[in-house]
């Protein structure tokens, strides 16, 4: 009899002896115990056969009509209907649980928004904590109120401006703006006219009077960026002018005075260039008074967390986005990426997941995992998935009316409809 049972079918006697051969052990405890007869019904569950109902006399053998059985065996289908929905009303309850207990911890380890952003010994726009950071800003302090020209090496994007900006503004001649020029943003024809200044005239184009950088600068800093990216030509040029502390205008023979401290940085190693015969070594020892290194992002992934925290302040305001936490495996997944392009990269990856968000927490993912499908600890919206995808399988994928995942879950269907959308589910029934 149980192995019918459990294939989902119906077991009917009116006697015991209506019971076949192999049935003995059935026939002695109903001799013994009862029933004289019986019908059992497979109580199922979500589709699945949990136990069974049955019904017997005890004194008196009787019939089993088939009307009967069908009414019998539709008051056990509603049983079974009722035992499903307590199920599931448990299941998803212990689900909505579970997913209060990840947003509380996760709640109480976001540490990251709710620290006041820190910005190392007060110098604007320099934010870390870490050993590697620290060393610069003592390099920085030692230096600032200082003439002395000062070379900034470092790879791309590791914030060698935001130094050079501090560097100015520490020193005597803070008062004034620090004036730029980007080495390898200005065309070769036209760099030594963009330095030095030029005469109305002074060559094809030249429609009027300019003034150069280091006029300019006069009385102020004077940064080069990318300093390795000067063509040979005008480095004599240049080296000459800091020698002479004078430059003369394109087009013209009148020397202009100027008082102007150099920082100057690359990218490049130019012990390297000048082997290559690509750099003057002379010019490199005028600049390289007072050598400052900026360590790579992946030598302070200790500031890693500081950086994105003020990054996202930044864009929040930016784009109206209140953020309240950031993921702890993300932010562990940013600290374990190398990140080549540096704090540049940092910054642009946090603005594409800021772009991208669209709740109170926020998700970045390093480049290499943009897609989300990096191999982190599960996530609070892991869990959430998993738990819609649970609900939806007690429901039959039903999310409308009585005991569908949205009653279940005290959820308005739309709103469910835009979690599941969220979460790329697809209700098998209904969506």
């Amino acid at each position: 009899m149980a192995n019918e049972i459990l294939r989902g079918e119906t077991v009917c006697f009116a006697s015991i002896d209506d019971l076949p051969e192999e049935a003995y052990r059935e026939k002695e405890i109903a001799r013994r115990f009862g029933p004289r007869s019986n019908a059992t019904f497979p109580l199922r569950v979500g589709g699945k056969v949990i136990g069974a109902m049955a019904f017997g006399t005890v004194r008196h053998e009787r019939l089993w009509p088939e009307t009967l059985i069908v009414r019998l065996k539709f008051f056990v289908e509603m049983i079974g209907s009722a035992l499903a929905r307590t199920c599931a009303e448990d299941d998803a309850r212990k689900a909505l649980e579970e997913v209060q207990r990840l947003r509380d911890q996760l709640q109480r380890e976001n540490v990251y928004l709710q620290q006041e952003v820190k910005s190392v010994r007060g110098h604007r726009g320099l934010i870390g904590n870490s050993a590697a950071l620290r060393k610069v800003l003592e390099q920085v302090d030692q230096v600032a109120g200082t003439n002395s020209s000062v070379l900034l090496c470092g790879e791309t994007g590791t914030g060698k401006e935001l130094i050079a900006s501090a560097i100015h503004e520490l020193s005597p001649r803070g008062k004034r703006p620090m004036v730029r020029l980007n080495c390898a943003a200005i065309p070769d024809t036209l760099i030594e006219s963009e330095l030095f200044g030029r005469e109305k005239g002074a060559y094809t184009g030249a429609l009027s009077r300019q003034a150069g950088r280091f006029e300019v600068a006069h009385g102020s800093t004077l940064f080069l960026d990318e300093i390795g990216e000067l063509p040979l030509d005008v480095q004599s040029k240049l080296l000459r002018a800091l020698q002479e502390k004078q430059v003369e205008r394109l087009g013209s023979s009148k020397s202009i005075s100027f008082d102007v401290r150099i920082v100057a940085a690359t990218n490049r190693n130019l012990e390297t260039e000048i082997q290559e015969k690509r750099f003057r070594s002379d010019l490199y020892y005028r600049l390289n008074v007072f050598p400052i290194h900026m360590p790579a992002l992946r030598d302070r992934i200790e500031d890693i967390p500081l950086l994105v925290e003020a990054f996202v302040h930044e864009f929040s305001k930016s784009f109206g986005k209140p953020i309240e936490s950031i993921d702890k495996d993300c932010m562990r997944a940013l600290q374990l990426y190398r990140w080549p392009g540096n704090i540049r990269e940092l910054r642009n990856t946090v603005e594409r997941a800021m772009i991208l968000a669209s709740g109170p927490r926020l998700r970045i993912y390093p480049p290499s995992s943009a897609s989300g499908e990096a191999a982190h600890s599960m996530l609070l919206s892991d869990a959430e998935r998993g738990h819609l995808r649970n609900v939806l399988e007690m429901t039959g994928g039903r999310i409308r009316g009585k005991d569908g995942a949205a009653e279940l879950l005290g959820l308005k269907p739309t709103t469910l409809d835009s979690m599941l959308v969220r979460h790329g589910i697809t209700s098998k029934l209904e969506h």
